[in-house]
């Protein structure tokens, strides 16, 4: 009951419609109830008595009633398609919303796929519901009434007879029900598996057929999609014999009902236009009750869709702005990690971390793959909270002031770009939508992208295609600089933004940082240690804990971990890979290499 509760609040702002349209529906019901009744005149003054009166008003009452009940049909369906359309427009609109503003910790949880899959097929079942079952329930909720009015009015003791089966009738449909509602929710967890695997395979199609799996991700495909096949048979079984018992049922009640009848008719207790008119309505009546039943399957296939619906709404953001929170006033830049120790779930990553980056100077941060560099930066915009220590900036705790205004004041450049499916101008001014397109291009300019932005087809007004794919990775990377300059935040931080691109388009894209990076506080971590040599302080972290902090040339004479890594990857640049001709077959020397994404170990150095 509290389902159908919270979704009737949905429907609530709507009632104007929902009662006109309840209105029309009464309407139809009555005009349905009046050509029931009307049926003992044609039998009785037409047939028997043979009235050339009824004969001339019968018919016109007949097209009169046929209109009527066409127009309130229109009205009903009509007012109450826009309130469906309206709550599911907000419920969607809610939905998407409430996704936007869960924390990061959810989606690394839940596949992109569910989430789509709870946009649009649990909403879809809604939508059908809301906007057309519950016309129809309503439509023959209203019509049943006025029927069963018409078979009492005509012969109560028959009625009673007739309805005799409805209660057996009931409880076939609840259990049916909750069948259904199980089913259902089975058949809608793996249509999202569906979706995941589409969007997977689909946004990784280059792994696929690099890897030649294509074969083998159809089958998967197929097994999944044959594993949605039986729960969908399974459910159209549990329909067909719910409609096969309603079928049954009803043939029992109109066996009594002509037995009976009939045997009045005979002995002349019952007019035959009586009887036939009862006969009329018993008929138009157990067609909408079959209506129902089936209308009560789609409803417990939505109210399933509606607790997967609203398990993502009831879901809190791990990241809250406190009730009092603050807005942060334009800073300076001044950053100070104090005492800081985060852990995901059971898994320490950082451990009492302490430093301080100052206003305007560049902190970069290294260590192999793994030690916690990305999580201590994500720390800074709150993309999670520490699980102890506090950070501040400019003196000011960033767990007491608004997100919006801390991340207004942060910009971010990663080494995985992401674009949108739009123009060059609007991923630029994705952070500052009202920029006009002279500011675009100024952006464009200091990230050295606007020589390449011309050549596009269009320029500016370029479609860039999903994730910008249409663009090389040092373009990609240009643009993401200039979204960040034009956002223009006094605190930047850079995440490898430059370890898979080549050497020209990494000494494009330094320059472009360059200018970035100029009179603002900037954190960046990256594996290609040259690229950090000039930073004002180089941190150096080691299985969670900073081990190391200085300039590049204190670090150096501390010969410790940064020495090492410094060392390797020196050697790497002067002692490339050879390839050697073994057996027709060109073979690669095993020389250590430090490639953009992995740090050789002290074996591969020795």
């Amino acid at each position: 009951m509290e389902l159908y509760k919270r979704l009737l609040s949905y429907a609530i702002p709507y009632w104007k419609w929902i009662l006109g349209s309840m209105i029309c529906s009464a309407l139809v019901a009555l005009c349905t109830a009046v050509s029931a009744l009307i049926v003992k005149n044609v039998v009785d003054d037409i047939f028997a008595n043979k009235d050339q009166f009824m004969l001339l008003i019968i018919p016109i009452v007949v097209i009169v009633l046929l209109g009527l009940k066409g127009l309130f049909a229109y009205g009903q369906a009509t007012l109450i398609a826009y309130a469906g359309e309206k709550v599911i427009l907000k419920l969607r609109n809610q939905l998407f919303h409430h996704i936007q503003f869960l924390s990061l910790r959810y989606f690394s949880k839940t596949s992109t796929g569910i989430l789509i899959s709870r946009i649009t097929n649990d909403v879809t079942l809604l939508h059908v519901v809301v906007s057309h079952m519950l016309a129809d329930l309503i439509r023959d909720g209203f019509t049943i009434l006025g029927l069963l009015g018409v078979i009492f009015y005509r012969h109560w003791l028959l009625a009673l007879i007739s309805l005799s089966v409805l209660p057996l009738g009931f409880l076939f449909i609840t259990q049916f029900g909750q069948k259904v509602r199980k089913i259902t929710r089975a058949t809608q967890m793996k249509m999202a598996d569906i979706t995941h695997v589409l969007q997977e395979k689909i946004s990784g199609i280059h792994i696929v057929k690099a890897f030649c799996a294509e074969e083998r991700e159809s089958a998967r495909f197929a097994r999944i999609i044959e594993d949605y096949f039986h729960m969908a048979m399974k459910s159209a079984r549990i329909h067909a014999t719910s409609s096969s018992v309603s079928e049954l049922l009803g043939g029992l009640g109109v066996a009594g009902v002509m037995w009976y009848g009939g045997y009045e008719v005979i002995h002349g207790i019952t007019s035959p236009g009586t009887f036939f008119s009862f006969m009329t309505a018993l008929l138009m009546l157990y067609e909408p009750i079959k209506k129902i039943s089936r209308t009560n399957n789609k409803i417990q296939q939505a109210m399933a869709a509606a607790e997967r619906v609203f398990e993502v709404l009831d879901t809190q953001p791990d990241i809250l702005e406190a009730a009092d929170a603050i807005e942060l006033p334009p800073v300076k830049g001044d950053i100070v990690y104090e005492d800081v120790s985060f852990q995901y779930e059971d898994l320490p990553v950082l451990k009492n971390i302490h430093f301080q980056a100052r206003a305007g100077e560049i902190t970069a941060f290294v260590g192999v793959s793994g030690v916690g560099k990305t999580t201590l930066l994500n720390l800074l915009p709150r993309f999670y909270d520490p699980t102890s220590g506090t950070i501040r900036i400019d003196g000011v705790d960033i767990s007491r002031v608004t997100l919006k205004s801390l991340r207004q004041q942060i910009g971010l450049v990663t080494q995985d770009v992401i674009l949108f499916d739009d123009t060059v101008q609007n991923n630029i001014a994705y952070g500052v939508p009202e920029a006009s397109l002279e500011e675009v291009i100024q952006a464009a300019k200091a990230a050295c992208a606007h020589e390449f932005i011309m050549k596009l087809p269009e320029g500016y007004q370029t479609v860039i295609g999903e994730r910008g794919l249409r663009l090389s990775g040092g373009e990609r990377q240009r643009i993401a600089i200039a979204r960040a300059i034009l956002k223009n935040p006094p605190i930047m931080i850079l995440d490898e933004a430059t370890s898979s691109l080549d050497g020209e388009s990494e000494r494009v894209v330094q320059e472009a940082l360059g200018n970035l990076m100029r009179d603002r506080t900037t954190l960046i971590i990256a594996h290609r240690l040259s690229t950090i040599q000039h930073a004002h302080k180089i941190l150096v972290l080691d299985h969670g804990r900073i081990v190391e902090e200085g300039t590049h040339e204190e670090l150096l004479k501390l010969n410790g971990i940064y020495t090492r890594l410094y060392e390797m990857q020196a050697s790497a640049v002067r002692y490339p890979p050879s390839v050697r001709v073994d057996s027709g077959h060109p073979v690669l020397n095993n020389q250590p290499r430090a490639t953009d994404n992995e740090q050789p170990t002290a074996t591969d150095k020795s």
